[in-house]
């Protein structure tokens, strides 16, 4: 909070973007950087932490694609923003169930946040897991990219429609200078024009423009080209046209307001499925239906792996398992809440799952 009221001072506003950028993944101050928001001590939980089912169901279907590509002697699994290493951890439990994919096996982790990285590698311990920075240290494959609640995480412009101006939302000071609020401004109509993404956007008030995450698209499309592979994306999200002010923070596991704990507290958005749809699409990717988080779940074969499980449980570890598998499946929680996304090279023709 400091530094970007030390920063609005100098600059007066910042766009959006920038203000996530800062709340989130500071080096000194970023909530990512200096927390760890993940499970019940946390402000969130994420599907891997709900379940070790979810890890299941996705370290199957990892096995099923390198099959699909023909059991390549190499096989590149990078997660996207690991979390506290929970899904990593996970799968390489069933990834070792099937001897010659783990042979095959390399996973990278991205992850730009210290504090989780070494949380990440206490939980982990593995010499097939490597971290990295950046998808350009990724120089072979094929490639398959796990993306569960990461690019909700990353920063956004929003710009709004007023007549035929376009405005994009800034952060600025109060009169005071103390607190900070909302500030619009004109938007530079070349970066408009010369933007295709946007023009592919269908919106009437507003575009949430999602800027980092359409950059990774793009680095990961590349990458998918010249190597072959898959992404496979879990997220909150919509399919809809229109586009949707979507913009929130979470603490605690509760709403909290976008300049309260500032650095503290969380600041997503929901992923616009149809817009990525569309940017893969035209980076020559083939992209799947997209479907919800139950339907993959299910196609899986989820239920009955759990009815599986289920004969050897005591009364409470059954009751706990289908409790848990309820979140993930219900319509009312992640069920249809969450979208799945899968793209890889063209013309390719794996589907499970979809």
């Amino acid at each position: 909070m400091n530094k970007i009221i030390k920063i609005l001072k100098e600059k007066k506003s910042i766009p959006l973007d920038k203000f996530i950028n800062i709340a989130l993944y500071d080096k000194k101050s970023g909530y990512y950087i200096k927390n760890n928001p993940f499970g019940k001590e946390g402000d969130f939980i994420t599907a891997p932490l709900i379940s070790k089912l979810f890890s299941e169901m996705l370290a199957l279907w990892c096995i099923a694609f390198w099959e699909h590509l023909k059991k390549p002697k190499k096989i590149i699994v990078v997660e996207l923003g690991p979390g506290n290493g929970s899904l990593c951890s996970d799968l390489l439990e069933t990834f070792k169930k099937f001897k010659n994919f783990y042979n095959s096996l390399e996973i990278n982790l991205l992850e730009v946040g210290d504090k989780l990285k070494k949380i990440q590698n206490k939980k982990i311990q593995n010499n097939k897991v490597k971290w990295i920075n950046k998808i350009n240290e990724i120089n072979k494959g094929p490639i398959i990219f796990l993306g569960n609640e990461f690019f909700d995480s990353l920063p956004i412009k929003q710009i709004f429609k007023k007549k035929n101006l376009l405005l994009e939302k800034h952060v600025t000071l109060s009169k005071n200078r103390s607190k900070l609020k909302f500030l619009y401004k004109k938007m530079d109509k070349k970066f408009f024009k010369n933007n295709q993404i946007l023009k592919m956007s269908n919106y009437k008030n507003i575009i949430e423009y999602p800027i980092d995450a359409i950059e990774y698209l793009l680095l990961i499309s590349k990458k998918i080209k010249r190597f072959d592979g898959a992404l496979l994306i879990f997220d909150y999200g919509y399919i809809s046209n229109k586009n949707k002010n979507t913009l929130q923070s979470i603490k605690n596991h509760q709403y909290n307001k976008i300049f309260s704990n500032v650095g503290n507290s969380d600041i997503t958005s929901h992923v616009n499925f149809r817009l990525f749809s569309q940017i893969l699409k035209k980076n020559n990717l083939e992209v799947k239906k997209i479907t919800s988080q139950n339907e993959f779940l299910q196609k899986m074969g989820i239920i009955e792996r759990a009815n599986i499980l289920s004969k050897n449980m005591t009364f409470k570890s059954k009751a706990n398992m289908y409790f848990r598998l309820k979140r993930l499946l219900n319509p009312n929680e992640m069920g249809e809440l969450f979208k799945v996304l899968l793209a890889q090279k063209k013309g390719g023709k794996f589907s499970l799952g979809f």
